[in-house]
């Protein structure tokens, strides 16, 4: 039922396909604005509440819960241009997993597009640990650590007992920073490695081309909610866009 052109809480409730519970959730985290309240006491939710409930509900679709819940309550809080600067953010970061994804790819892709080089290991060039690691552009510790791990195993120098990297593990190496940066865990680094070590690069391939995927559908939630999150604003929020 609504009373006048107002909502009660099961009313934004049902019309949200949400618990009442969850509106409260809601109202107190800043997801949508403070109601009012009837001489009563009672909440008096309006249209305004709605849509932003609606709203909040695309942008965690691409932007996730939390920094969904600071975008809305800087919004709500007139700090419409901290609430841009959040989606910027999440922005960055897609663009940013999206060319780790790539330049995966592209080794990977460089990998099942030739047979590994027959290495004369006796005569490659062996590089120290702090060497390899200056290459990849990651720290020594970060390799001691892959090396515990299992991705990496070094020669060592008979003499010197020094960790040496020849061409075959500066290639796994590369692998491994590759796939560190495109988020991949150790027990999928070692599936990778497995698979390309058998000569098996697609199933690699497949794995990446996958998340890849997966990003380009948050990339378009992502879309679908600024466009839900500009017209809220515009809509019952004009004088934030007025104020840019």
């Amino acid at each position: 039922m609504i009373v006048g052109n107002y909502l009660r809480t099961i009313d934004l409730a049902q019309a949200g396909q949400i618990s009442v519970q969850q509106v409260r959730n809601y109202e107190a985290s800043g997801l949508i604005p403070t109601a009012g309240r009837s001489p009563g006491g009672y909440r008096l939710y309006t249209q305004t509440h709605l849509v932003a409930l609606k709203t909040a509900r695309s942008l965690a679709g691409g932007y996730g819960w939390q920094r969904s819940r600071s975008i809305m309550q800087a919004a709500h809080q007139g700090k419409l241009a901290v609430a841009l600067a959040l989606i910027d953010e999440r922005h960055a970061e897609l663009a940013s997993k999206r060319l780790q994804f790539e330049q995966t790819l592209g080794v990977l892709r460089m990998l099942a597009a030739q047979a590994a080089p027959v290495v004369n290991t006796r005569h490659s060039q062996r590089l120290r640990v702090g060497e390899a690691a200056k290459q990849v552009g990651v720290r020594v510790s970060a390799l001691h650590f892959w090396e515990q791990q299992g991705l990496l195993q070094p020669v060592r120098d008979k003499d010197s007992r020094y960790r040496l990297y020849d061409e075959p593990q500066m290639r796994r190496l590369r692998v491994v920073v590759l796939l560190r940066e495109a988020g991949y865990d150790f027990n999928a680094i070692h599936t990778t490695l497995d698979e390309l070590a058998a000569g098996q690069p697609e199933k690699a391939i497949e794995a990446v081309e996958k998340r890849r995927a997966e990003l380009a559908r948050t990339s378009w939630a992502c879309l679908s909610a600024i466009a839900s999150f500009q017209e809220y604003i515009s809509q019952f929020w004009p004088e934030l866009c007025s104020s840019l």
